[in-house]
């Protein structure tokens, strides 16, 4: 099985870097034979915030997560939630709460490191 790890830093909006990564995270999630993790550090915390709401033709960076999130795993850097008062109870579902180590783990068991 192949694995890819995305790294995101930038806010889920306000440019296009979040959401061209879930596409590409999101499609490659879909696909068999293939591992998808992401992880969101800095500003990109905010993409797992649950309940996001949208004008009606905007894309919604939670949904897009929720996709890769049932075919893979999202994690989320604590200290960057913390620095932003996320609290857990505030994460989207099928997103957790994770540490740099878990980071370093993924970076290390995956065959492409995407970094956005």
């Amino acid at each position: 099985m192949a694995s890819t790890l995305f790294i995101l830093n930038e806010a889920p909006y306000g440019s296009e870097r979040a959401y061209n990564a879930l596409r590409l995270a999101g499609t490659l999630a879909g696909r068999e034979g293939q591992q998808v993790r992401v992880f969101l550090l800095a500003d990109a915390v905010a993409c797992a915030r649950a309940g996001q709401k949208l004008p009606e033709g905007y894309y919604n960076v939670e949904l897009m997560l929720g996709k890769v999130a049932r075919n893979g795993e999202v994690g989320l850097c604590g200290t960057c939630m913390d620095a932003r008062g996320m609290k857990d109870g505030d994460l989207a579902a099928g997103t957790k709460r994770s540490t740099l180590k878990e980071l370093a783990d993924w970076t290390v068991e995956a065959d492409k490191v995407l970094v956005f």
